[in-house]
């Protein structure tokens, strides 16, 4: 796929096929967000990947809008050390941001599809994943081969118009 194309079917999944994704799919999705910019080239983040149901199911229940995760191929959690420095923790969510939408970019260029989600309960989140007191998981991305219909260009997005959201030069 080219890139404009990865770009313009990348959607939220939330229903996916039964099936597991390719190993080299899922590294090259991880490898994406391993080479995502991040302020300084610190890249503040960890990547615990999930793919055993059991462990995928227990980890839908960190969020309330995580169900899709019980029911994806994998998921990637992306972990950060937890900072009392605000400028600290506005770069990293920045930088979180960007490996986020590599890896998303990377899977719709495969035909994976993702779907995202946050996390309420980091006690819970801890306890399965095993990160450390000084970090937090901060989102979850699910992965897997839509169930509904393949990925391929959204020809009308539903977004607000380009120059509703676009200020050349003065707002």
């Amino acid at each position: 796929m080219e890139t404009w194309d990865a770009i313009t079917s990348r959607r939220n999944v939330r229903q996916y096929e039964n099936r597991p994704l390719e190993a080299d799919a899922l590294e090259r999705i991880l490898e994406a967000g391993r080479r995502a910019p991040s302020s300084r080239n610190w890249q503040p983040w960890d990547f615990v990947v999930v793919t055993e149901r059991q462990d995928l199911e227990e980890l839908s229940e960190v969020w309330r809008g995580a169900g899709h995760i019980a029911r994806s191929a994998a998921t990637v959690v992306l972990v950060t050390r937890d900072s009392d420095d605000a400028g600290e923790r506005e770069r990293a969510q920045y930088d979180l941001g960007q490996a986020t939408m590599a890896m998303m970019i990377a899977a719709a260029d495969l035909g994976v599809g993702s779907g995202h989600a946050a996390v309420a309960d980091q006690d819970r989140a801890r306890r399965l994943l095993g990160f450390p007191e000084d970090h937090y998981a901060a989102y979850l991305l699910a992965f897997g081969y839509p169930a509904d219909r393949p990925l391929r260009p959204i020809r009308q997005p539903d977004r607000k118009p380009l120059d509703a959201v676009v200020h050349r030069g003065r707002w």
